[in-house]
């Protein structure tokens, strides 16, 4: 099953430690050996992106940022064996944020990848 990791956060006035940094870099080379992780990125804010909405029968374009006071600032797509396992991995990967950058807070969601097999 693959799954889909979106971590938001709400950015504190300081930069992300090297330690914090670094740990991270070892659970992603951790989670590829596992040949659990399929793909990993970190994302622009908001402020460069657009949204599309479609209501009413109309299409609009809007430019960022968005007025959520928590921005995705990073994802990670697992193909692991249980919802379970793909949490665990993104538990690990908030517990370095919470240990290593005093005064963080953000959150992760968990999503689930349809495939066409789930279709059927």
């Amino acid at each position: 099953m693959r799954y889909l990791t979106v971590m938001r956060d709400s950015r504190p006035a300081t930069p992300p430690p090297p330690e914090l940094m670094a740990e991270i870099m070892k659970l992603g080379e951790d989670a590829a050996k596992a040949g659990v992780l399929l793909d990993q990125g970190g994302l622009a804010p908001s402020a460069l992106g657009a949204r599309i909405d479609v209501a009413d029968g109309s299409l609009s374009v809007t430019d960022g940022p968005f007025a959520e006071s928590k921005e995705m600032i990073s994802y990670a797509v697992y193909e692991v064996r249980s919802k379970e396992e793909a949490v665990e991995w993104c538990t690990r990967f908030m517990r370095l944020h919470q240990e290593l950058w005093p005064g963080w807070a953000g959150e992760c969601e968990v999503l689930q990848i349809f495939g066409p097999e789930d279709f059927q």
